[in-house]
C-alpha cells in the first residue's frame, strides 16, 4: 500500500477517501467487475456516512477480506450507494440565448443550422452541484465547485481540466460570459485548495493534474470582456499554478556542457488508478522486473493520464530505451513532451502580458527572462534541426523519439521559436510526415497500438492546435492548409452528426462521419471539448466551410495536392 497516498487522502474525509481511493471496498467491487466501466462505482453516492459503510462491509465479510461473493457485493451496493448522478441538480445556464452573433459569419446555410444545434448542446452539458453534495460532502467522490459548469459528456460527469479551455472558448462565442467565468472561478478554487488543479473533480483524481490551459483559459475569457478587474483576481492562483509545474514537474537536462530546465508528467502514486482499477491490476499482472515493477508500472499510468493522452504509444519506452512496447512498457515520466513545454512557453509569455497589462513591469520582466530561457531550452532539447521540426526527448537515451504527433508542432502554435525559418521548416516537415494523407483529419500519431491516442483517432484538440499554429504562421502556403484541414474536419464532425445526431471525443481518420475506438471506454458522446472546437472554426473560416463535397483541390503546394488525391483514395 503507497502510504504518501494515503497520507494525503486523510487530508480531508478519511472514511471518504477510504472507499474511493485505496480500500478494500474498492479493491472488491473493481474485481468482481459489477459494471462495463470501473469508473461508475468511483462515481456512486453513499447512502449512508462513510464510517457507518465501512464498519457494514467490515461485519458482511467477517474479517475474510479475500474475496465477497458478486451477488453479496450487489445486495451491499444496493443497500449503501445510489448511483452516479445524484450529486447534481436541474440547471439550465440562464445566460444561454438564442442566435449568438457568430452564427451570422457562417455562409453555408447547413453549418449554420449545424452551428445552431450545437450551441444549444451547451444547455444539455450543463451542470449544477446539489445542495446535498454541498451539505455532505463526505457522501460523494465529487469535489465541491461553488459555480455550475459545462461537462464534457457520457461517462465524464464532471468538470474536467483541460477539456474545459476549448469548452470555455465555445460558450464565449456563444456569448456566455457568465458560464465560462463561473468555470474559472471554479479552477480558482481547486487550486487554492490544492495548489493545482487535478485532472477532474473527484476524489480519485487528487494526485494528478492535466495539461495547464488555464492562464489560456484566462486569456480568452479576458479578451472577449477586457475585464482587468478579474485579470487581478485570477492572477494569484495562475502564479500558483505555475510554481506548482515548476517545482513538482521539471527536470533538468545537459545538452553539450549547458544545463537546461524543462517539464515532464509525473505522478508519484504507485497505486491503481480507481476509475480505471481492473485494467491497471491485470496490466501489472506477470511483471517480471521485481516487487516494486507494479507500483512503478502505476505511477506511469498516472502520469500519461496527467498527460490527457491516456493512452498512447507515445508513452512507450521498451528495456532498451527505445519507442516501442506496449502498454505495460508506459514510461511517461521519462519523456520532455514538446507539447508541454510549449504550453508552458505560452504560459509564461501569457503571465508577462497579464502583469504588463496590470502595471506590474518588473513581474513582467521576470516571466519575459522565463520565456527566453524556456525557448533556449526548447531549441537545446527538443529541436531536430535535420527534420526540421520539434520532438519529445527521452531521458533513457538522451536523444529524441522520431515518430509522428500533430504536437510535434505545438511551438508554432505557442509561437515558442527564435527564427522564423523554423516555421517553415516545421511545415515542409508536416507535408512530408505521412500526417496529411488521410480525408478526415489528422491522426494522432501513425501507430496503430489500439490505445485510443493513436491512429486511427483524430482528436479535436489536437486538430485545433494544428490549424491555429499553421494559420500564424506567414505564409500563404500554411495558411491554406490550415483552411483546408479546418474543412476537413468539420466536414467529418458534420457527418457523424447527421448520422447519429451526436457529437463526438473522437474520429476515425479513415472514416467519414465515423466515431473513434480503442482504449479503456467505448467512445463518448457529449462533447465538450469537439462542440467548442466546431464552433471555433466555424467562427473562424465561416466565410469559406462547405458542408457539401470538397471543390477547391488547391494547386499551391505538395501537402495540399497529396491531401486532394487522399480525397479519391479515401472516399
Amino acid at each position: 500500500m503507497c502510504s504518501t497516498y494515503i497520507m494525503h487522502c486523510v487530508f480531508n474525509f478519511k472514511h471518504t477517501f477510504e472507499i474511493y481511493c485505496y480500500g478494500d471496498i474498492l479493491r472488491q467491487v473493481q474485481t468482481a467487475k459489477l459494471f462495463d466501466d470501473d469508473k461508475h462505482f468511483v462515481d456512486m453516492k453513499l447512502k449512508s456516512a462513510p464510517d457507518i459503510i465501512l464498519t457494514a462491509f467490515h461485519n458482511l465479510t467477517h474479517g475474510d477480506l479475500n474475496s465477497v461473493p458478486p451477488a453479496v457485493l450487489r445486495d451491499f451496493l444496493h443497500k449503501y450507494f445510489d448511483e452516479p448522478g445524484k450529486e447534481f441538480a436541474p440547471w439550465s445556464p440562464p445566460d444561454w440565448h438564442d442566435k449568438p452573433q457568430f452564427l451570422a459569419g457562417i455562409a453555408d446555410a447547413e453549418l449554420r443550422s449545424w452551428a445552431e444545434k450545437l450551441h444549444h448542446l451547451w444547455k444539455s452539458l450543463g451542470r449544477k452541484i446539489s445542495s446535498d453534495a454541498l451539505a455532505h460532502p463526505e457522501q460523494y467522490s465529487q469535489i465541491f465547485t461553488p459555480h455550475p459548469f459545462v461537462v464534457p459528456g457520457g461517462r465524464f460527469r464532471e468538470l474536467y481540466y483541460w477539456d474545459s479551455y476549448w469548452v470555455i472558448n465555445g460558450l464565449l462565442l456563444s456569448e456566455m460570459t457568465d458560464t465560462a467565468r463561473g468555470m474559472i472561478l471554479n479552477f480558482i478554487h481547486l487550486i487554492n485548495r490544492y495548489g493545482f488543479i487535478p485532472n477532474g473533480a473527484r476524489v480519485y483524481y487528487e494526485r494528478r493534474s492535466q495539461p495547464p490551459f488555464l492562464s489560456l483559459m484566462v486569456e480568452s475569457y479576458y479578451q472577449t470582456t477586457n475585464d482587468t478587474d478579474f485579470l487581478r483576481t485570477a492572477l494569484p492562483a495562475l502564479e500558483q499554478e505555475y510554481l506548482f509545474w515548476m517545482r513538482n514537474r521539471s527536470v533538468a537536462v545537459e545538452v553539450k556542457g549547458n544545463k537546461h530546465v524543462l517539464n515532464r508528467f509525473d505522478v508519484q502514486v504507485g497505486l491503481p488508478r480507481p476509475e480505471s482499477y481492473s485494467d491497471d491490476l491485470e496490466l501489472a499482472e506477470g511483471l517480471t522486473e521485481g516487487k516494486h515493477a507494479a507500483e512503478r508500472l502505476w505511477k506511469e499510468l498516472h502520469s500519461g493520464a496527467e498527460s490527457g493522452w491516456d493512452f498512447s504509444s507515445r508513452w512507450f519506452v521498451d528495456g532498451l530505451g527505445n519507442n516501442n512496447g506496449s502498454l505495460k512498457d508506459t514510461r511517461t515520466s521519462l519523456l520532455i513532451p514538446t507539447d508541454l513545454n510549449a504550453l508552458l512557453c505560452r504560459n509564461e509569455r501569457t503571465l508577462a502580458h497579464f502583469y504588463r497589462t496590470l502595471g506590474n513591469e518588473s513581474e513582467a520582466a521576470r516571466y519575459d527572462k522565463a520565456v527566453s530561457a524556456r525557448q533556449e531550452a526548447i531549441e537545446a532539447v527538443l529541436w531536430d534541426e535535420k527534420r526540421g521540426v520539434w520532438l519529445d526527448y527521452s531521458l533513457v537515451t538522451n536523444t529524441s523519439h522520431p515518430a509522428f504527433y500533430p504536437t510535434n508542432l505545438a511551438p508554432v502554435w505557442a509561437d515558442c521559436y527564435s527564427q522564423p525559418s523554423m516555421g517553415q521548416k516545421a511545415l515542409h516537415y508536416l507535408q512530408t510526415s505521412g500526417g496529411l494523407a488521410f480525408p478526415n483529419g489528422v491522426p494522432t500519431s501513425l501507430v496503430d497500438s489500439g490505445q485510443q491516442w493513436d491512429y486511427p483517432n483524430a482528436w479535436p484538440p489536437l486538430q485545433h492546435i494544428l490549424i491555429q499554429g499553421l494559420s500564424s504562421l506567414p505564409s500563404q502556403e500554411a495558411r491554406e492548409l490550415g483552411f483546408d484541414l479546418a474543412q476537413r474536419w468539420i466536414r467529418t464532425n458534420w457527418l457523424a452528426y447527421i448520422k447519429y445526431e451526436a457529437m463526438f471525443e473522437k474520429y476515425n481518420v479513415n472514416g467519414d462521419g465515423k466515431p473513434g475506438g480503442g482504449g479503456e471506454y467505448e467512445v463518448q458522446l457529449g462533447f465538450g471539448w469537439t462542440n467548442g472546437v466546431a464552433l471555433q472554426l466555424l467562427s473562424q473560416y465561416g466565410d469559406r466551410l462547405t458542408s457539401g463535397s470538397f471543390t477547391s483541390c488547391l494547386s499551391i503546394s505538395v501537402s495540399v495536392a497529396l491531401l486532394c488525391s487522399a480525397q479519391t483514395l479515401f472516399l
